[in-house]
């Protein structure tokens, strides 16, 4: 499929799917998004409302363009958190495509080894990015993930349901909320209420919180220990 780097409305550039007409990130804002739904929702939510013991980890599905998971280290940082991060992708995006994005630029000009480092680093072994920061790449489909009781946060990021519906069922759901521990949180961009559903569906408890710019609402979703 034809894709190609467009530039979103904060400026940041994301990676489009013309065939689908979807992108790895907002059309409104690829970094606002990520910092509203997966950094401000998710890791500042988890930190502020649970007993944070180093380091955290955190699942991510769809590594993509690596823009989560360098906001992400950039944030853990100010916070002197440690995270053991995990980012699955079946389809890797190619280096050519990331060095056209301009996120260290926009985001912070002294990390630029680092995000090279995140794209670098080989598949299926983990290595240490920065000292409290250990990263694990692994190509897989999401339905072939085995994880039990391993997490503490999930961003989940999957192309859109429009495109892919498979990726937002119950089977899917069952497997995050079977890769958490207990308290877990996922949070994802997406409102749909099919989506909502199949959450609770498998034991999820789900709240709508308000979207990043462009998107009315978004879901948080938590396993609530017993």
């Amino acid at each position: 499929m034809k894709r190609k780097i467009i530039t979103t409305s904060d400026g940041s550039k994301t990676i489009q799917i013309e065939e689908w007409n979807e992108q790895y990130h907002s059309i409104h804002g690829a970094i606002q998004e990520a910092n509203h739904v997966f950094l401000k929702h998710g890791l500042l939510f988890y930190s502020e409302n649970y007993s944070v013991s180093n380091p955290i980890s955190i699942l991510e599905i769809g590594f993509g363009t690596g823009l989560n998971a360098f906001l992400t280290l950039i944030e853990a940082e100010k916070l002197k958190l440690a995270l053991n991060y995990v980012g699955v992708e079946a389809y890797p995006v190619q280096l050519e495509e990331i060095n056209q994005l301009n996120y260290v630029e926009l985001i912070s000009k002294n990390h630029d080894a680092i995000f090279e480092k995140l794209h670098n680093t080989s598949w299926e072994e983990q290595h240490e990015i920065t000292s409290s920061f250990q990263l694990k790449k692994q190509q897989k489909f999401f339905k072939d993930i085995e994880d039990k009781n391993e997490f503490n946060l999930i961003y989940f990021d999957a192309f859109g349901a429009r495109v892919q519906p498979n990726l937002w069922t119950e089977e899917i759901f069952k497997i995050m909320f079977d890769a958490l521990k207990k308290n877990g949180v996922l949070v994802t961009y997406s409102a749909k209420g099919s989506v909502r559903r199949a959450m609770q569906a498998v034991g999820f408890t789900v709240e709508r919180l308000p979207g990043p710019p462009g998107k009315r609402e978004m879901l948080r979703a938590q396993k609530k220990s017993l």
